[in-house]
């Protein structure tokens, strides 16, 4: 029987000054990125945010088989943030992380806080970084692209495992030496998955409606890295 290492904590994994202390952190993070997601937004790119929900939640519900007999599911983050920018991505890994922990119990309500932390917040930012940086670097063709966003997306798993492995060391649950290897030994290759899903979306967006691609108009900024709205809207 395959069983599922996934990115969802359960309760009681967590101990109360880190489960409170990142439900604080979320709620503010997601509370700007409300605000930011909704200045950005217009109504031609508005209904992209209800599909590209619907999709990251039914891509969340199914998994592909990992090494050892283990699973996992792709996640999502990184193909929002690419599509729609990090803020409206936030908002969006928010909406599908909550309703499966509300109605699937797919994660628990005490640890909320940390799972959209991790999943929604972390990996928004992180493939925003890393996607941003490469297309810099490596230019902003197609193939150079679809590059970025497979690193992208396998970095955001990567450091969204990464903090799952601190968090539950630091609340006790496992030790450092047993849960970061697990974690980020399993998440290295679902990252893969992760990746490759989100390249074949990428893909297939650009290849239909390259304007769909927030981040994909990449513009020089003389301070760290910044991101234009859709072309010709």
């Amino acid at each position: 029987m395959t069983l599922p290492i996934l990115l969802h904590i359960p309760d009681g994994f967590l101990s109360f000054p880190v489960s409170a202390a990142l439900f604080l952190l979320a709620g503010i993070l997601v509370g700007i990125a409300v605000r930011q997601a909704g200045a950005d937004q217009n109504e031609s790119t508005a209904p992209l945010l209800g599909v590209l929900a619907a999709f990251i939640f039914a891509g969340q519900m199914m998994n592909f088989p990992v090494a050892g007999g283990t699973s996992g599911h792709m996640l999502g983050g990184a193909l929002a943030a690419i599509l729609v920018g990090p803020w409206a991505a936030i908002v969006i890994m928010t909406a599908v992380v909550s309703v499966q922990a509300l109605i699937f119990q797919d994660g628990g309500l005490a640890a909320l806080g940390a799972n959209v932390f991790n999943m929604g917040i972390t990996t928004a930012f992180v493939a925003t970084i890393v996607f941003l940086a490469l297309a810099r670097l490596l230019g902003r063709e197609r193939r150079a692209l679809l590059i970025a966003a497979f690193v992208a997306a396998w970095s955001s798993v990567m450091v969204s495992a990464a903090l799952t492995g601190v968090e539950l060391a630091v609340s006790g649950t496992s030790p450092w030496s047993v849960v970061m290897p697990a974690m980020l030994g399993v998440h290295a290759l679902i990252g893969i998955g992760e990746g490759l899903i989100t390249v074949a979306a990428v893909g297939l967006v650009l290849s239909a409606r390259p304007d769909l691609v927030r981040l994909g108009s990449v513009r020089p900024a003389t301070s760290g890295l910044a991101w234009e709205g859709p072309r010709g809207v």
